[in-house]
């Protein structure tokens, strides 16, 4: 349809212009002496209009001519660049598919052609590293770092990733504080900061990464768990020659933290050993009204640490024993709670029935004490001779 609207127009055009030539008796004189020449106005107006055509034609021919190098140029250039561009891509694939020479190679190509030179380089540096080749994987990562910004933070974070697949962590670790004073915390940083942390034995970098990234959603709480469990335990270790700082780091631990059951399990006898059992006991009095642990019941032993606070944990204790008649772990703590409290008979009985439920070293042991107190050392002896049998059998086993 649009067709023949423009046909009908250029129709009625032409009609137009015949009319208006047929009636146009004009002419036009042309004047150089000695000559002259007398033209129809019509006919001059077609040779004006073909002479402007013929002109126009004339110019972009000769405009595209004088162009025609600078249209090679682009055209080499652009054929460059897509050689370059593809060098980089087979670069890529080759290295995800592990032919770590051929990546070399592209990637070495596409360097060469000037195409993203910083990647090229980084892609040329893990494919030396993956080939073992540490002088031409630090010559990349030169050819790399001479890009200036351009691949800063991907030049620091392919050092920091290869440093640790080579086990080499205090390099690693330079790299990663490097990103941090920049302000580049992001889930792979902190993620390598996990690794890097636990290798070094740096606690506290590991607990702040934990924590970071589980709050990111990057890590679930069952993945979480044992990375804190390991750094707190780490740090409780290191504080316990200092009595005070250990009590301030439990006191400062958060109460999310404290669920943890194995956690607490291994947290409670260090406190013990640093006198400081009596902090426990209220998170592990939580613990065991959410849910009855035998284990836990028996560490509830080391926080009755004055007369009085054994008093206090021998009532919480004796309200469970209602409930857990024949629990071993708990009829421990009872034991040693009454011996904090100096009610010997009542710790003898509750410790003989711990043994006749759930035999322990640490109940004979704790029983020999007790007799050694009463005046009865030859049942003492007779305690500790079981429980190095019983040692004995352990080790053998």
């Amino acid at each position: 349809m649009r067709a023949l609207i423009w046909l009908v127009g250029i129709f009625a055009l032409a009609a137009g212009l015949a009319m208006v030539a047929g009636i146009n008796e004009g002419y036009v004189l042309l004047v150089l002496p000695p000559w002259r020449a007398q033209l129809s106005l019509n006919l001059f107006i077609v040779m004006l209009i073909a002479a402007f055509i013929v002109g126009y034609v004339l110019l972009r021919l000769v405009r595209r001519t004088l162009g025609l190098p600078a249209q090679v140029a682009q055209w080499r250039e652009r054929r460059r660049r897509e050689k370059a561009g593809l060098a980089l891509r087979e670069a890529l694939r080759a290295q995800f598919e592990g032919r770590f020479a051929q990546a070399l190679k592209f990637a070495s190509s596409a360097f060469a052609s000037g195409e993203s030179p910083a990647m090229a380089a980084l892609v040329a540096a893990r494919a030396a590293h993956a080939m073992r080749d540490d002088t031409r994987y630090r010559i990349w990562l030169g050819h790399a770092a001479e890009q200036g910004e351009e691949a800063r933070v991907a030049r620091l974070m392919t050092e920091a990733e290869l440093a640790i697949e080579g086990r080499r962590f205090d390099e690693a670790a330079e790299r990663l504080e490097t990103l941090r004073l920049a302000g580049h915390r992001h889930i792979a940083v902190l993620r390598m900061s996990l690794t890097v942390a636990s290798a070094l034995g740096q606690w506290d970098e590991l607990l702040r990464s934990t924590r970071q990234l589980l709050k990111h959603k990057a890590l679930s709480v069952a993945q979480a768990e044992p990375l804190l469990r390991r750094a707190h335990l780490e740090r409780l270790r290191e504080l316990r020659s200092d009595p005070a700082a250990l009590a301030a780091y439990w006191k400062a631990l958060p109460a999310d933290e404290l669920v943890d059951r194995r956690f607490v399990e291994r947290a409670v006898p260090l406190l013990a050993a640093a006198g400081h059992g009596a902090l426990a006991r209220r998170t592990l009095e939580r613990l065991l009204d959410q849910e009855w642990d035998g284990a836990l019941a028996r560490l509830y032993a080391h926080c009755g640490d004055g007369e009085g606070d054994a008093v206090a944990c021998l009532a919480k204790a004796e309200a469970w024993l209602q409930r857990h008649p024949n629990d071993g772990g708990l009829l421990f703590a009872l034991g040693r709670l009454c011996m904090g409290a100096q009610l010997w008979g009542k710790a003898q009985s509750y410790l003989e029935a711990s043994l006749g439920r759930a035999p322990t070293v640490e109940a004979q042991l704790a029983l020999a004490e007790l007799l050694e107190k009463l005046g009865r050392p030859e049942e003492a002896q007779k305690r500790y001779r079981a429980a190095a049998e019983m040692v004995a059998r352990g080790s053998a086993a």
